[in-house]
Order: structure tokens, then C-alpha cells, then sequence
């Protein structure tokens, strides 16, 4: 639910910068477009006087790209559909009119709409496979703390092992050298012994 409340605020926030940008004069981004103004249509025609033919009706809010400087009070563009003509200069602004931003809202909220509709399919999996990695991690980690206890209780029984082996090497050389000492004793006693017979005789 949090999920979708930021993402609900992003696409306000995202909606909202584009339509300051879209409001701004066109002379910052492009000095050759400009608009109809609202809430009318006007004529253009094929030159910069009201003496010329008529070539057909451009719409409020329509999109134009400036193709002259103004001459007798008209200035020559081109349409959305691509038609050239002379138009009256106090027809036109540089500010995109309120139907040039609805559509450009009603587009940009179009887009926005499709991807909060992809997002929430995406949403489930990416939650599936964030508990399936979350899983895998405990896992892993349950593998590790058995590996440690293994290396430890090994660590553990290689100390005991060389612990064992040392006394019984001091053992081993302990009952050696006592049993050499005896030798030496007994051996002493039996020649000092060979040594008063032999002398007696």
C-alpha cells in the first residue's frame, strides 16, 4: 500500500512539472512556435492582408511554427497540418493555450497510466522473487552458521588430537628415560660388582 501511495505521488508531482513547463513562453525552448489563442478559430489566408484568398481555418489552441516577421499586421506559419498561410498577429501567442495543455495532460496522464498499470504487474513478481531471494538468503545463512560449527567442532578435536598426542610423547619419552636410568643403574651396580670379584680373585 505504501508502495502505491509514493508512486501515486510521483506521477502528481511528474504531471505537475509538466504542465509548468508546458505553461512557460514558447520563446524559452523554441522562438519559432506559438499557438492559436483560445476559445476561437481564425482564417489563414495566402498573403499578409485580408485582400488575399482564404485557404482554410486554423483551430484554438493549434501548435504553429513561425515561418516571417510580422507584416501588415499578419505573419506567415505552418499549421499541424502542415498548411502555409498568413495568419493576423494578434491571434497568435507564444503561450500554449489551455487546449494545447489538455491535450498535452490528457497524452502525458495516458503515459503515466500505462505504466502505473505495468508497474502493478511487475509489482507481484518483483514481491515473489524478493521472498524467494529472502529464502535463498536464509538459506545460505543457516549453511554458513552450520559450516562454521562443523570447522569449529573440527578445530576443536584437531586441539584435543595434538593435545593427546603431546602427552603421550612426553610419556613415551618419560618411561624411556627412566627405563634408561634403571639400565644405567643396574648396569653400574653389576660391574662394580664384576670389578670386586675380579679383584678379590
Amino acid at each position: 500500500m505504501l508502495k502505491h501511495c509514493l508512486l501515486g505521488l510521483l506521477l502528481t508531482a511528474t504531471t505537475f512539472m509538466s504542465y509548468a513547463e508546458e505553461a512557460k513562453p514558447a520563446s524559452s525552448t523554441n522562438a519559432n512556435t506559438a499557438y492559436i489563442i483560445d476559445n476561437l478559430y481564425t482564417f489563414m489566408r495566402s498573403g499578409a492582408s485580408k485582400n488575399y484568398r482564404l485557404l482554410g481555418s486554423v483551430d484554438a489552441g493549434t501548435k504553429l511554427t513561425l515561418l516571417s516577421n510580422e507584416e501588415n499586421g499578419f505573419i506567415k506559419i505552418k499549421d499541424d497540418k502542415d498548411r502555409e498561410g498568413w495568419i493576423e498577429t494578434k491571434f497568435i501567442s507564444k503561450t500554449a493555450g489551455l487546449h494545447q495543455q489538455y491535450k498535452t495532460l490528457s497524452s502525458e496522464m495516458s503515459t503515466m497510466q500505462e505504466k502505473l498499470r505495468q508497474a502493478q504487474v511487475e509489482l507481484p513478481q518483483l514481491q515473489e522473487q524478493n521472498q524467494t531471494l529472502t529464502d535463498q538468503n536464509l538459506q545460505l545463512s543457516a549453511q554458513i552458521t552450520k559450516l562454521k560449527t562443523t570447522l569449529e567442532q573440527e578445530r576443536t578435536q584437531k586441539e584435543a588430537a595434538s593435545s593427546k598426542e603431546k602427552r603421550q610423547l612426553l610419556t613415551y619419552g618419560g618411561a624411556i628415560a627412566f627405563l634408561g636410568l634403571f639400565l644405567g643403574i643396574i648396569l653400574t651396580i653389576v660391574l662394580s660388582r664384576r670389578k670386586r670379584y675380579e679383584g678379590w680373585a
